[in-house]
């Protein structure tokens, strides 16, 4: 079942929408249940909840797996390029990140990506320990999301790694930061538990000669191994998928949450 419920983010001084999954017959039973947090909540389930009309099928994915646990998807604004600034963690000089703005942009984007994950933890986590029946320890606890959603996740699992033990970081956004996640993956207390996914579509991969191929060239395959390698330096697990012909969209996304699901909960 799918429960929407709203709660206060303090940084906009406005509500964001939870879209949370909880298993068929959680009402028959007295079990606890591992959770995972998501943002862009509202692409997960539903396509007529989606942005783009098009879902992950995540409700559909559990219903016919084999582990049953409680999903959180925290919903972004949907006004202008607000969402860009909720999921950019760091105070940096992105040209990326402004062309994406546009041209009014500041030559200093100050994110509030640190606000959002201390809202995650501040209010989101213990308003869903303290109403659902959770297993609320770290190892039984996972943040994911694509795109800026992805930058978040690994920002998550480095920053709070006290909180999460895994992570999906799905088409990650982190050339436009790539310094400063390196810096957090290389000075971070992140536990040798940790398990991470890191991947990205041929489609979307900055820099790429042929799509049709497993990509080992581009620059999205170069940042997303230093993450992997600087992750394995502290002993954690982190494991690379690269879609072929995979493109920056939720279609294609939809294809990884098996992948994903598997690898940081059942391997």
């Amino acid at each position: 079942m799918i429960i929407k419920r709203d709660i206060y983010y303090p940084p906009a001084g406005s509500s964001r929408r939870l879209h949370i999954y909880l298993p068929d017959d959680y009402h028959k039973s007295e079990e606890r249940y591992p959770v995972m947090y998501f943002f862009d909540g509202h692409n997960l389930f539903f396509n007529e909840d989606a942005t783009y009309g098009k879902s992950w099928g995540f409700k559909e994915f559990l219903e016919g797996w084999n582990r049953k646990m409680i999903i959180v998807g925290m919903e972004c604004s949907h006004e202008g390029n607000s969402r860009l600034i909720e999921y950019f963690p760091y105070i940096a000089e992105s040209k990326g990140l402004r062309k994406l703005l546009g041209p009014d942009a500041p030559e200093r984007i100050m994110g509030l990506g640190e606000a959002t994950m201390l809202w995650v933890l501040g209010d989101v986590k213990p308003k869903i320990d303290r109403e659902y029946r959770t297993i609320p320890f770290r190892e039984c606890t996972g943040i994911g999301g694509s795109s800026m959603g992805g930058l978040m996740a690994l920002y998550g699992v480095a920053r709070c790694n006290r909180w999460f033990s895994k992570a999906a970081c799905v088409s990650s956004s982190i050339g436009f930061c790539f310094p400063e996640v390196m810096r957090d993956l290389e000075e971070d207390d992140i536990s040798p538990d940790t398990r991470v996914f890191l991947s990205w579509g041929t489609r979307e991969a900055w820099g790429i000669k042929d799509p049709s191929k497993e990509d080992r060239s581009s620059r999205t395959f170069h940042w997303n191994q230093a993450a992997a390698d600087q992750l394995a330096a502290r002993g954690a697990a982190a494991k690379l998928f690269c879609q072929v012909e995979g493109e920056h969209c939720e279609r294609d996304w939809e294809k990884q949450v098996p992948v994903f699901m598997d690898w940081l909960w059942n391997s």
